[in-house]
């Protein structure tokens, strides 16, 4: 998702499907083509090719990312004030110290952190800023680059051709 104003931030939201009335950002891999050329996006609908989105060129820039989230979740297994364990985030201690460092937050508004690993079976001891209750749900938000789909035959190349090639 772009951001509402101009901003010097190359990083932006992926999104699985285009929403109405939101800008967006869409990069793939095509001949090279210089701002500010018009963009028409169509897509295969049952009578033929429909309009979904037009636009302009932003520009060629490699720096540029487009970043995922993923949400691991975690329930409280025993709660006390603002200190809990939390289980079916991880099952082993070897992943809870190494993303011991990741902030944690919660459905209902909360945020923490992990403390300690317990036993060998995944389970951790954390802190929150408030007190933790037990039918909430612990969220953790990871963040990966992704990169547009290699596509050759939608500028005229052959369908088995690789990125080598």
């Amino acid at each position: 998702e772009a951001p509402k104003k101009s901003s010097t931030c190359r990083k932006w939201r992926f999104l699985r499907f285009l929403h109405k009335e939101t800008t967006a950002c869409a990069s793939f891999y095509a001949p090279v083509v210089f701002p500010p050329n018009r963009l028409l996006m169509f897509s295969q609908g049952s009578s033929g090719p429909e309009l979904v989105a037009s636009g302009t060129v932003d520009g060629t820039d490699p720096k540029q990312l487009i970043i995922k989230r993923i949400c691991l979740t975690g329930y409280p297994f025993r709660t006390h004030k603002s200190k809990g364990v939390v289980r079916f985030m991880f099952f082993n201690p070897a992943d809870v110290r190494w993303f011991k460092p990741v902030e944690l937050s919660t459905k209902k508004g909360l945020r923490g952190h992990i403390t300690e690993s317990v036993g060998t079976h995944g389970y951790m001891k954390c802190r929150f800023n408030n007190h933790i209750k037990q039918d909430d749900t612990v969220c953790m938000s990871l963040y990966k680059r992704v990169f547009p789909k290699w596509y050759p035959p939608a500028w005229g190349g052959a369908a088995d051709a690789t990125p080598e090639n």
